[in-house]
């Protein structure tokens, strides 16, 4: 089996709502378990040409083990995005679930249709803090740092904060983890 990283994040509508509902229809896919899943972190929406509306985001990381490849994995959580309503044809406006394939075990791919690792991965603090809180040595396959080290190295400014305490998931998907809040870039 193959460990993924999987983010998770919604800024439309019930926010807590999709992010569960997403995190456990991935703890129901065939051939796969739920491992762990991060804490909550509310995210200033980033202004990188896109729109994302002027909801902040709830993100979140999920680890999967899986059979699936990710080739296939992607499809599914394209279909879970469009069963819980977003707009395939608005990749990048205000969206109630954003699902993104960020690793597959130390998998090195591009192509047309799936970047893996996730190509910006390694500059979003919204990312690197909730997988950071689930295996902070993680390598970047292509930069050969840990999350940890990739994290402490950011120059991202937006804010990250860690809900506190964790609101409750009434789907029971979301174990509860201690982790430390993250803001601003520690200097």
């Amino acid at each position: 089996m193959a460990t993924a990283f999987i983010g998770f994040g919604s800024n439309l509508g019930n926010r807590l709502d999709f992010c569960d509902r997403a995190v456990t229809l991935l703890g129901l896919l065939p051939h796969s378990r739920l491992d762990a899943v991060s804490s909550l972190y509310e995210t200033e929406p980033i202004d990188d040409g896109a729109a994302p509306g002027p909801e902040w985001f709830l993100n979140g990381v999920a680890q999967i083990e899986t059979n699936i490849t990710p080739k296939s994995l992607l499809e599914v959580c394209r279909e879970i995005e469009r069963a819980l309503g977003r707009d395939p044809d608005d990749r990048k406006g205000p969206r109630t679930l954003d699902l993104d394939l960020l690793l597959y075990d130390n998998l090195i791919a591009t192509d047309s249709t799936l970047t893996i690792p996730h190509p910006r991965l390694h500059l979003r603090r919204f990312v690197l803090a909730p997988l950071v809180e689930l295996d902070p040595e993680r390598g970047h396959p292509l930069l050969g740092q840990s999350v940890r080290e990739l994290l402490s190295q950011l120059r991202d400014p937006s804010v990250v904060r860690r809900l506190s305490p964790q609101p409750s998931s009434r789907y029971g998907s979301r174990p509860t983890c201690s982790a430390p809040p993250t803001g601003r870039p520690q200097r």
